[in-house]
């Protein structure tokens, strides 16, 4: 009987089928970041200090190009296009939004149109406001159609969740159009920026440790964004800065690794920030980041310019995490402290970390999002 026209779905197995093929598909997953077919179980947050032979290799020296790079790089193992959004509404409330699309590679080179296809998609949505934080998570196989990324234009997307540019402006990223939603929340924004994207580290070599792991990592700090949030049956306009991440690699941890704390920053002042520390084993923590003007111009960070240090934990999901933290570029004259819109942000996902808005104050006032992993 055909299964589209059964009223018993559940006779002819759909329902089970399904439920194979996302069992199947989350155990792929689990085995990618989990281990590698002749190498020993990967170390670090997610597997991603796990050894990559078999993928090509972020050396320095590679030329950026847009849009192409917009797109997906399936002789890489991992990829993410993720966006972020520091929003107010029409009362003033302020709001978090995010958006990621991953691209996980169980074999480099994989592009095929149809079920061999070796990727694997996942999707997170969030929205973080003034009564709590709100998460949604979605998986996809490369290949069928149900996700996958575009590059001239940019044309990102997982089932129904969007990020679709609509100007060629700007390498591509001069107006986008966004859209996500969970099971009690969605939202619907549109993006305009009227820079180039801003490359990190060396002309986008972005080194993660002293060993030689590095991921090409490129942003887009500067999009204004507007549209509507929906939570619970209400609506809600909203408007404010966004910010827009691209990155990928194949090893972008060491071994020793352990997860990474990120802040993007929006100043008052129209300058941004990007910081990071990938925490090691022996308590000494790699730091980078980048300092850009208010007309673009990008500053790469190193070690001895950062200082990052924890001032306030919270109780989140059985773990105690820095919520707050204190900022110091002494080179800049930036000396802040940042507080979390909700300490209670943490993304209860496949692999669980926290990411949330937060506020600054000090030398600089602002915005931004902090990102901790594998606490």
């Amino acid at each position: 009987m055909d299964c589209m026209r059964s009223r018993k779905p559940m006779a002819c197995g759909c329902a089970r089928l399904r439920a194979e093929f996302r069992r199947a598909l989350l155990a792929g997953l689990l085995l990618l970041v989990a281990c590698d077919a002749e190498t020993p179980p990967a170390q670090g947050f997610a597997g991603l200090g796990g050894a990559a032979a078999q993928f090509a290799r972020v050396e320095p020296g590679r030329v950026l190009a847009f849009p192409a790079d917009h797109g997906a790089h399936p002789d890489y193992r991992i990829e993410w296009w993720y966006l972020t959004a520091n929003l107010r509404d029409q009362q003033g409330r302020a709001w978090g939004v995010q958006w990621t699309l991953f691209r996980n590679a169980l074999q480099p080179g994989s592009e095929e149109p149809d079920w061999r296809n070796q990727n694997l998609w996942m999707g997170h949505a969030a929205l973080t406001g003034p009564g709590g934080h709100r998460h949604a998570e979605t998986f996809a196989r490369g290949g069928i159609g149900q996700a996958g990324v575009a590059s001239a234009p940019l044309h990102a997307w997982i089932d129904d969740w969007q990020l679709r540019s609509t100007s060629p402006a700007n390498g591509g990223l001069g107006e986008l159009e966004l859209q996500a939603r969970g099971a009690d929340f969605s939202y619907r924004l549109r993006l305009r920026s009227e820079r180039p994207p801003v490359l990190h580290g060396v002309q986008g070599f972005s080194q993660k440790s002293g060993q030689g792991q590095a991921s090409y990592y490129y942003s887009q700090p500067f999009f204004q964004a507007a549209g509507s949030l929906q939570l619970d049956g209400h609506s809600y306009q909203v408007e404010g800065p966004a910010w827009l991440d691209r990155e990928w690699s194949s090893q972008p941890l060491a071994p020793d690794q352990q997860g990474w704390d990120w802040f993007s920053l929006h100043l008052d002042s129209g300058e941004k920030l990007m910081l990071f520390q990938l925490r090691h084993a022996d308590g000494q923590p790699y730091r980078a980041g980048t300092w850009i003007d208010a007309d673009g111009q990008a500053q790469a960070l190193g070690q001895a310019d950062i200082e990052m240090t924890p001032t306030h934990h919270s109780r989140v999901a059985d773990r105690r995490l820095p919520t707050g933290w204190s900022l110091r570029i002494p080179a800049k004259g930036l000396a802040i402290d940042t507080l979390p819109l909700q300490e209670q942000a943490w993304m209860a996902t496949r692999f669980p970390y926290w990411e949330g808005p937060i506020r600054f104050a000090g030398s600089h006032q602002g915005v931004g999002y902090l990102e901790m992993t594998g606490y």
